[in-house]
């Protein structure tokens, strides 16, 4: 019996495997050179713009700069001319420029040809604070540096609040720091800040707010009602105005009667007459204690 062959035979035909490999090689090829392509390019690139020059910071602008200088700034900055523009942290730059006294906010932006547009926000003084020596306050409310000459000092000065007090417990006084800027506001929009200019505002956690004006008139608010009381304020500056007259004290803080302002008002020639009326309403004074109804 014949017998057949033990193992499965496999027809090849000549240079086919060489073939297959070429062709292989061919549809490889163009992503081989692409691949090389762009890891050439991406080195030189790095060369370029790493090692040479071409991105790098060659001026850094600041816009919104009224009391903070360039050079200020520049020397709290932790970005300088040279550094690469695409590697520096713009957030930490903003941030170091708020340690200024002066800069409330800051915004940094790349740009080209490589450079830094930094904009900022200064503060804005409402007042002075004495506490134990004048220092400036925005109207948020932080006070946030000692004044100095040329900080522009023609500005309310807050009193009553101690140095020690205000360190140990800010928290507890920012109320108080809070509301005397609210009553600068609030004194300003009704306009009254156009008959009379505050000078002092002075601050009591007992007995609340004292100010003074620019003509020696000493205002007794007290405590609450800050809208009613300048209203009665400004009801009783309009009656002794119309009668040729000013007033030296006028007492708004009256607790059994609130809707009464006690007047004592000045002498022709500025000094007291001894006279004083009492003010709760509209129309004039009547006499030497009368009252405005």
């Amino acid at each position: 019996m014949a017998r057949g062959p033990n193992r499965r035979r496999v027809d090849r035909v000549p240079g086919e495997r060489r073939r297959r490999l070429a062709r292989a090689m061919a549809l490889a090829l163009p992503s081989i050179v692409a691949l090389a392509s762009l890891g050439g390019a991406a080195y030189l690139g790095w060369r370029l713009g790493w090692r040479s020059d071409l991105l790098r910071v060659r001026e850094l602008r600041f816009e919104g700069l009224s009391r903070a200088t360039p050079q200020e700034l520049l020397d709290l900055s932790p970005v300088q001319p040279g550094d690469h523009l695409l590697f520096l942290d713009t957030d930490a730059m903003a941030a170091a420029l708020r340690r200024h006294p002066w800069i409330a906010s800051a915004q940094v932006r790349r740009s080209f040809p490589p450079a830094l547009e930094v904009q900022v926000s200064e503060r804005r003084p409402a007042a002075l604070v004495d506490l134990g020596g004048l220092y400036l306050v925005d109207d948020r409310g932080e006070v946030f540096k000692r004044a100095v000459p040329g900080d522009g000092l023609d500005l309310p000065v807050i009193t009553g609040i101690e140095r020690e007090a205000w360190v140990e417990g800010r928290a507890e006084f920012a109320p108080l720091l809070g509301g005397a800027l609210a009553l600068l506001g609030r004194w300003s929009a009704r306009g009254l800040d156009a008959r009379s200019t505050i000078s002092e505002i002075h601050v009591d956690p007992e007995y609340g707010t004292t100010l003074w004006s620019d003509e020696g008139t000493e205002i007794r608010l007290g405590q609450g009602d800050l809208e009613e009381k300048l209203t009665r304020l400004d009801r009783v500056l309009s009656a002794l105005d119309a009668e040729g007259e000013r007033a030296e004290v006028l007492h708004l803080d009256n607790r059994r009667r609130p809707d009464w302002v006690a007047v004592r008002v000045a002498g022709r020639r500025g000094e007291p007459d001894g006279r004083s009326y009492a003010a709760g309403g509209g129309g004039g004074p009547q006499g030497r204690s009368s009252s405005l109804r």
